[in-house]
């Protein structure tokens, strides 16, 4: 694969954010009531059993578990790129949302106990992800969570309107220890269905305290 110059990735961010936008609402309504139990409690579990931490939800989308969180009694922030679902996920969550393409990140160092990348990492191209992946460790608070479930394969490029970078374990593992995560535990979704059924591999992460 050719190296992306600045003029792709801004394309890339330009045509992915403005698929979202088109679809905003029935996004919201095809995604609000997902079964996403399994991924809150790994990202939570690993997590210091306490209320009112702060949680930063990268590509917080219409704010579905900003809300959540925000009702478990913690602190978060979602980080969005969509104008559109920046609207929604205020007006939905009441929390702060920051407008932010995910290839221009402007994060505080060591200001989040937490980071829950549900769905959303696996835009950011390749040959970004290793810089991403470090501003996010930078991010974290020493001894933070890396939530972060992304579709499997091995496959980049475009797919209709959006952008996605499907890896296997295997890769993916190599990119976050490579960017100072220790890897936890990772599993398959849905549960309970065979590997060949199971197109997500979430992945929870820790920086090393």
């Amino acid at each position: 694969m050719k190296p992306l110059t600045p003029k792709d990735l801004q394309r890339i961010a330009e045509r992915t954010l403005g698929h979202y936008s088109k679809c905003a609402e029935p996004f919201w309504e095809g995604t609000k009531d997902h079964d996403v139990s399994q991924n809150y409690e790994a990202f939570l579990g690993a997590l210091p059993q306490r209320k009112g931490l702060h949680l930063l939800d990268l590509g917080c989308g219409p704010g579905r578990d900003l809300l959540y969180f925000k009702n478990l009694g913690h602190h978060p922030v979602g980080l969005e790129g969509s104008p559109e679902f920046c609207r929604m996920a205020r007006a939905h969550s009441g929390c702060e949302v920051l407008e932010q393409d995910f290839l221009k990140l402007h994060l505080e160092k060591e200001s989040f106990d937490g980071i829950f990348a549900n769905a959303s990492l696996f835009h950011v191209p390749s040959q970004e992800l290793p810089r991403v992946l470090k501003e996010l460790w930078a991010a974290l608070k020493p001894g933070g969570i890396l939530f972060s479930s992304n579709p499997r394969g091995n496959e980049e490029g475009w797919d209709e309107e959006r952008y996605g970078t499907f890896m296997e374990w295997q890769d993916y593992e190599k990119y976050l220890r490579e960017a100072g995560f220790q890897p936890i535990h990772h599993y398959y979704r849905p549960a309970g269905k065979p590997r060949h059924e199971q197109p997500w591999l979430a992945v929870v992460s820790r920086k090393a305290a």
